[in-house]
């Protein structure tokens, strides 16, 4: 790939990421382009995230996702391992610690803070390595330990979280390193919380955690670590956002008077794009910038590269908001904390270590769960539409998807890739209304691969779907109005009596997520048993959340709140607005994998009584995409699953059908698959 890549950039520079036929003039172009079908001398159209290439957002060109899938297979580490250690050594560490996020405690990445992946091969985004001078270690979470096990190669000793026996990053360095060791961390990438944590647990065992500035595997890296990106920012809409960011920071600061502190620090990315009204492509697939705010009583300052700043952009933030330079916000903090003796700086638990130190240490903070990050998280009336009408129209694209996929491995007997058939589903949602990228990379699994959670199929060597195995898709694209995140698991022959059964006690769960009523105070933690007690009841489970938040035109993954057996769930209430996933699932590695997942709205719901005087939520399903009736063992279900299904599939229809053209493959597919059982 590398030597035809030169190619489709220079198309790319023409065509501006668009789809367009190509004439294939090479054979051998044709004869190397990878999961490629064609034969030489024909047309064909090329997706150009084939090449590697950026998705370009609807108004500022530039790139909001289209990363290249990571590759499955070990890489080998023996030279970032043994250059780390050398540096180690001249820095007097015993261990150094890589975590996944960057700075601002982002779980997708840009490519130069893809740190954790690079010195390890593992390239899930969730886990965490430790460099011994003799060992090296990586923990990461159930979603992950096939994959982990596929990546690590022999330099790597694989740590899954939560299983029995399985000691934690603490419990394993005080077993290791000898006494009185140095354990160095990177503060910008270390959360206040997190550091606290090994600081204590460290000094408990007479070793010490040390702060080092300068990333060492920055240094490993050199010259190859990509650059900082330099995409524009553009507006969000008051149409769309449903409040101004005027309104936005003026509640802010009734938080920040109310915590009796003199400001609040900004670091989450989602949060600084959702409090100005702003979108950027700095991370793929998640329309935020790279940039940090401070909000005092009286002044507000967004820290970011003024280079990113269109005229637009400046006239919406208008004077009342002061730019500083990005790296200005460690000098500015540090300044305030002088200045404001006696008094504290509100700062969020995910705060990086490294501001933390520059406000004059812990003293000087006031540390709880970020305002902006609870504000975000409850949709306003505009947000909540926006999420309704852009599941409408995801859904049309994926009901054309998933009719043409059926007729191209049932009647047309093809040979699909899996990388082939995502680039069919994104090629679709292009053509939908205000569609600017994808919010994920998108999981197109068959058969075994389909029991890796976070499957991502590599463009040179992804399976071909087979029509006798389960197929699951994951996938989701962000809209002007809305985010997307849609699981649907189907079969194109004749699914197994194990495969069914599993299927449907997956849907079993995922229909009384659904149909749950529960009192305000509730929380997702309570609320993840009624997803996975039709599995338990045959000895299966999964290793994932049964849901997360989603944001409106922003990530895919929202906190605080969430739906699943993380403690941390249990400190967030639902609440009405609230946005999460319903995406119960069952893994049989080697074998096959099943989910099936929508987005919720959190709403208020009416009963007969109301106890205690506390009301009632419940869900409102707003991804509207038919599940497949074929797979389901309608023995297995109860009266009220059988007209739960019945009904969603009559709204699926009356919803999406307008929106395709009657008598077509779409058209054609979602009435069949939306007749009553």
């Amino acid at each position: 790939m590398r030597t035809i890549r030169p190619i489709f950039r220079a198309h790319s520079r023409l065509l501006k990421g668009q789809y367009h036929s190509v004439h294939a003039f090479c054979c051998f172009l044709v004869q190397n382009l990878p999961c490629s079908r064609l034969q030489a001398n024909t047309q064909f159209t090329v997706p150009f995230r084939t090449c590697s290439l950026s998705t370009m957002t609807a108004d500022s060109k530039k790139p909001l996702d289209g990363k290249a899938s990571q590759s499955n297979s070990p890489i080998n580490t023996t030279e970032r391992v043994k250059r780390l250690r050398e540096i180690m050594r001249e820095n007097g560490l015993h261990a150094y610690i890589v975590p996944s996020e960057d700075a601002h405690q982002s779980e997708y990445l840009a490519d130069r803070d893809a740190r954790r992946a690079f010195v390890s091969g593992f390239t899930g985004s969730a886990g965490l390595a430790v460099i011994t001078l003799e060992q090296a270690a990586l923990w990461t979470d159930g979603r992950y330990f096939l994959q982990a096990s596929q990546q690590l190669d022999a330099n790597w000793t694989l740590m899954k979280s939560g299983l029995p026996d399985v000691p934690s990053k603490e419990e394993w360095l005080v077993k290791v390193l000898p006494k009185e060791s140095k354990v160095g961390v990177d503060p910008k990438l270390f959360t206040v919380g997190a550091a606290r944590q090994l600081a204590e647990a460290l000094t408990k065992e007479g070793h010490s955690l040390v702060s080092i500035h300068e990333n060492l595997v920055d240094k490993v890296w050199g010259a190859d670590q990509p650059s900082m990106p330099p995409h524009k920012i553009i507006v969000h809409p008051i149409a769309y956002s449903g409040k101004s960011s005027e309104e936005k920071i003026a509640a802010l600061r009734e938080q920040i008077e109310k915590k009796k502190t003199y400001g609040f620090i900004v670091t989450a990315l989602d949060e600084i794009a959702w409090l100005f009204n702003l979108r950027g492509s700095d991370i793929a697939y998640n329309p935020v910038f790279f940039a940090y705010a401070l909000v005092t009583r009286d002044e507000v300052l967004l820290y970011v590269d003024e280079n990113k700043l269109t005229n637009e952009v400046k006239e919406h933030l208008g004077s009342t908001v002061k730019i500083r330079p990005y790296e200005a916000v460690f000098q500015d903090v540090k300044q305030f904390g002088a200045q404001k003796q006696g008094e504290k700086l509100w700062i969020d638990s995910r705060c990086s270590l490294a501001l933390q130190d520059a406000l004059g240490g812990s003293q000087y903070v006031s540390e709880s769960r970020s305002p902006v990050m609870t504000a975000k998280a409850i949709k306003n009336e505009a947000e909540l539409e926006g999420f309704r009408q852009s599941h409408i129209r995801d859904a049309a694209a994926l009901c054309e998807y998933f009719a043409w996929l059926e007729k191209e491995l049932v009647e047309n007997k093809a040979a699909l890739a899996e990388v082939e058939a995502a680039d069919k589903l994104e090629s679709l949602r292009r053509k939908q209304k205000d569609f600017v990228g994808l919010s994920f990379d998108t999981i197109s699994s068959t058969g075994p691969n389909g029991a890796i959670i976070h499957y991502k199929p590599e463009r040179e060597t992804c399976a071909t779907i087979q029509v006798d195995q389960l197929y699951l898709c994951d996938s989701g694209a962000q809209y002007k109005d809305g985010t997307t995140d849609v699981t649907r698991t189907l079969h194109f022959g004749t699914p197994t009596a194990e495969e069914k059964d599993a299927f449907t006690r997956v849907l079993k769960g995922h229909i009384q997520i659904d149909m749950a009523v529960f009192p305000r105070g509730t929380t997702g933690y309570l609320l993840d048993v009624l997803a996975r007690v039709p599995l338990w009841k045959a000895g299966l489970d999964f290793r994932h959340g049964t849901g997360h938040g989603v944001g409106s035109f922003l990530n895919v993954h929202e906190g605080p709140h969430g739906i699943g057996t993380r403690i941390a769930y249990n400190d967030v209430q639902l609440e009405a607005g609230m946005t999460v996933t319903n995406e119960p699932g069952y893994y049989k590695e080697g074998s096959f994998g099943i989910r099936i997942e929508n987005v919720l709205l959190i709403r208020d719901v009416k009963t007969p009584h109301n106890f205690g005087d506390r009301g009632y939520l419940g869900f409102e399903h707003v991804t509207l995409v038919p599940i497949q009736t074929s797979l389901v063992d309608i023995g297995l279900l109860t009266p009220e699953e059988r007209d739960w299904l019945n009904a969603y599939h009559t709204r699926c229809w009356d919803r999406v059908h307008p929106l395709l053209q009657e008598g077509s493959d779409g058209w054609k597919w979602l009435k069949r698959h939306t007749q009553k059982i």
